[in-house]
């Protein structure tokens, strides 16, 4: 049987609080008896001291006169009210540091009644309730395809879009970084998170180039040129990580620093600023607001991270570079929120209308050579055998896709260019099938009777297994429609993913014995039902639906 949240759970959890409560009302009521107590005792110490003042002034008369008494006597009785007086005051010293010492010790209670640290951690997969074998796939596998179902839903809306990018990466390498609110810091997770954004970077965007600059001490530092070569970005990052953050964040000689890169690129080509910064202040040697307006006049358009609070100035700079649009600056809520954002700039920005046009650009298909001779390659210099040959000018260079260093032509190969096109014209989203209405179980006799009709199938069950593997969902292929077995029969069109050709998998509330989701996602083009992984492949890897693409011409 799959997991459920379980009664019997349910109640220990709800005994276990109950316990912790009682614990709690135990302690609250023993400190007020205390606290009585001690009200008691203050209120007969003043009661014994109003008496001896009383007797005092009765033997020895307000002003102090003795009344029949000698001098000594006086002396004495005198001697006994300071030490009377003394003594509560020593009382309530004492009674004031006892006080504070529970107040101290409060702070470090736990819900036992012991000390904090000893109580029991209470974890939220404790009220998981696993079967006799325990299986807790059904609960599990859930969980992962809803995961899955967020990350494939992506915007299909076709815009046009600048599919040859050039991106500068700021990133922030401040003491700011040193915070611990990611694990293990700010600064280890960005570097991480930056070099996953490199690879799917290139990989969705083959003929765009990026740079990396960072800021510390009050300085930008360029790390990595901008190039079309993912590994060279990746090595400056990893040499970054044996660094330490250090110093304060200068946004304007980022920002300065990434103008100057993006001044050669031409004009067919997106200029793209993403900055990750999780600093709340910026030090800046001069006006920013100048800056700003450099980036909007030359179409340099900039997106912002932040890690940390909201800042007005990345606020002003998202909304003036990007035609008064102030959403592409977000603050991340978590790390799995800091890695949405980071993996949403891997789709290039809308075309703005201010700058529509069409502009016909000439790229090279060079032809791969092999050599037995090396020979040096014209972008590194260095003595490789084979490599490309520009078709313009015969350079040969080492990879593609690149710029010519000769003839400044873009070289790249049909499927960098066809790699690139999704971006244009997006894969519609699969729709989730529904769970059809359950009709009323038919009555099965000795535990469980199966009745078959023509057209199709119709398993029922006296009892739902519960089970996740292929006998969970039991299907005759004397029709077109599978039916799920259970309490009540649901009747599907397939029982097969179309794309990885698995069976779907039968997830149930082993409480109500009802279907959790169908498994099913369907192209409205082609009709065919796909699996939750075949899914995020289709969208994420393969850009085209393989039903379709079956179809007859």
């Amino acid at each position: 049987m799959a997991p459920v949240i379980g009664s019997d759970s349910e109640e220990e959890a709800i005994v276990g609080v109950s316990s912790k409560k009682h614990v709690r009302i135990k302690t609250l009521r023993e400190s007020e008896e205390e606290e009585e107590e001690e009200e008691d005792e203050e209120e007969e110490d003043e009661d014994e001291d109003d008496r001896v003042n009383s007797e005092f002034k009765k033997r020895h008369g307000t002003g102090g006169q003795p009344r029949g008494q000698t001098p000594s006597q006086i002396v004495e009785a005198r001697r006994l009210l300071k030490e009377k007086k003394l003594n509560k005051k020593k009382r309530l010293d004492k009674k004031k540091m006892k006080k504070k010492k529970k107040l101290s010790n409060a702070n470090l209670q736990g819900a036992n009644g012991g000390y904090a640290w000893e109580d029991d951690i209470q974890r939220s997969w404790d009220l998981v309730k696993v079967d006799e074998e325990g299986n807790i796939a059904a609960l599990v596998a859930s969980i992962v395809e809803a995961r899955k179902k967020r990350a494939a839903e992506k915007t299909v809306t076709p815009y046009q879009r600048g599919i040859i990018r050039t991106l500068v990466l700021v990133l922030d390498c401040s003491e700011a970084m040193m915070e611990k609110d990611l694990r293990p810091t700010r600064y280890a997770m960005t570097v991480q998170y930056a070099i996953d954004f490199i690879h799917e970077y290139f990989d969705q965007n083959p003929i765009s180039q990026l740079g990396i600059v960072v800021m510390k001490n009050g300085l930008a530092h360029l790390i990595s040129q901008v190039s079309g070569n993912p590994q060279e970005h990746i090595d400056a990052l990893k040499q970054l990580r044996k660094e330490d953050s250090q110093g304060n964040a200068s946004l304007q000689n980022a920002l300065e620093m990434a103008r100057g890169l993006l001044l050669h690129v031409p004009a067919h080509c997106t200029r793209e600023v993403l900055i990750v910064f999780g600093s709340l202040s910026t030090t800046d040697p001069g006006d920013i607001h100048q800056t700003i307006a450099s980036l909007v006049h030359e179409n340099i358009r900039a997106k912002v991270i932040g890690l940390s609070a909201q800042v007005a100035v990345c606020k002003e700079l998202c909304k003036q570079t990007n035609y008064g649009d102030g959403s592409y600056y977000e603050v991340i809520l978590n790390d799995h929120h800091f890695k949405e954002l980071l993996t949403g700039c891997v789709t290039p920005l809308p075309v703005s209308k201010v700058n529509k046009g069409f502009t016909l650009v000439k790229m090279g298909f060079p032809t791969r050579v092999f050599e037995e001779t090396p020979s040096f390659c014209a972008c590194h210099s260095r003595l490789v055998h084979g490599g490309y040959v520009c078709p313009n000018c015969n350079t040969k260079v080492c990879s593609l896709p690149t710029v010519c260093p000769s003839c400044d032509l873009m070289l790249i190969l049909s499927t960098h260019l066809a790699r690139s096109y999704h971006h244009l014209m997006p894969l519609k989203t699969f729709q989730e099938v529904p769970v059809p209405a359950t009709p009323p179980a038919a009555p099965a006799g000795g535990g469980g009777a199966a009745a078959t009709t023509t057209g199709t199938t119709t398993i029922t069950t006296g009892k739902t297994t519960g089970k996740t593997d292929a006998d969970a969902g039991n299907t005759t292929a004397s029709g077109t429609s599978t039916t799920v077995s259970g309490t009540d029969s649901v009747t599907f069109p397939t029982s097969h993913c179309f794309g990885c050709q698995r069976r779907f998998p039968v997830l149930r509330n082993n409480k109500t014995g009802e279907l959790l989701t169908s498994s099913r996602y369907r192209c409205e083009e082609c009709t065919r039902d796909f699996c939750i992984d075949c899914d995020v492949f289709i969208h994420e890897s393969l850009h085209n639906c393989p039903g379709c693409e079956a179809r007859p011409m």
